[in-house]
């Protein structure tokens, strides 16, 4: 299964995403979306899966949930907006990190892309970074990857100008 990453849209969606997730079987969005409208875009071409984040509101956190905890081809899958990373994770998610032991941990919030591997918890770390304009990132980022038979594969990051 092909997986589209990203995060931090603050309400705009780069039409450019929609090619680089053209292929993607799903779109997953690690909160801070910003409207409505984001999502459903996302949700018009892709099979959607979503968090909220801190700037979210109304709607968006009726319809999408602070965390997810799903299973994706054998992997199970942790994701939230605000997470931290591997030896310093937020402490509302450090427990429940613990005790669900995912493979994948996705989460947003920092604007900045990182993918860690964790030893201690045995558990892929990955923050696409953020999509939309707004923040102090230099680059906007979001990534595509394989999650197949158990395994996580052919992680490929897309960056863009800021302002363009």
């Amino acid at each position: 299964m092909k997986i589209g990453l990203l995060s931090d849209t603050h309400g705009w969606l780069d039409p450019k995403l929609l090619d680089f997730f053209k292929n993607c079987d799903e779109v997953w969005h690690c909160g801070d979306i910003g409207s409505i409208e984001v999502a459903d875009e996302l949700g018009k071409h892709f099979n959607f899966r979503a968090v909220y984040g801190n700037i979210d509101g109304g709607l968006v956190r009726q319809i999408y949930p602070e965390i997810q905890l799903f299973n994706c081809e054998g992997v199970k899958v942790l994701m939230t907006h605000i997470g931290g990373y591997p030896g310093r994770y937020d402490f509302r998610i450090k427990a429940l990190l613990e005790k669900e032991r995912p493979q994948l941990f996705v989460c947003g919030h920092s604007h900045i892309l990182k993918v860690m591997y964790d030893k201690k918890l045995d558990c892929l770390h990955v923050n696409p970074g953020a999509a939309g304009r707004y923040g102090f990132h230099q680059v906007r980022t979001a990534i595509r990857f394989v999650i197949e038979k158990e395994s996580i594969r052919d992680l490929e990051v897309v960056e863009y100008e800021k302002n363009k």
